[in-house]
């Protein structure tokens, strides 16, 4: 199973960085306010940046290091896509 690392550009400008293996779905819950408490009151939002990675784990490892980086280094990340 496939799984994904995503951004997602929010109402308020801020990015919300996740994992899913159906990114349509969680996107969708984002915006129906069944993704994360953070997105909740941020809607709508948008998905603006995905990768793709062969199992959880390593999804999960790339998402702590897309967490990481400073608000220009993940719009340099977008950019590039």
């Amino acid at each position: 199973m496939d799984w994904y690392v995503y951004i997602i550009h929010c109402k308020d400008g801020s990015y919300y960085t996740g994992i899913t293996n159906a990114l349509a779905r969680r996107i969708e819950q984002h915006n129906t306010g069944k993704g994360a408490k953070y997105t909740k009151g941020r809607r709508p939002v948008k998905l603006v940046y995905h990768e793709q990675q062969q199992d959880r784990s390593s999804a999960s490892m790339r998402e702590i290091e897309i967490k990481s980086l400073s608000r220009e280094q993940k719009e340099n990340l977008i950019k590039d896509s």
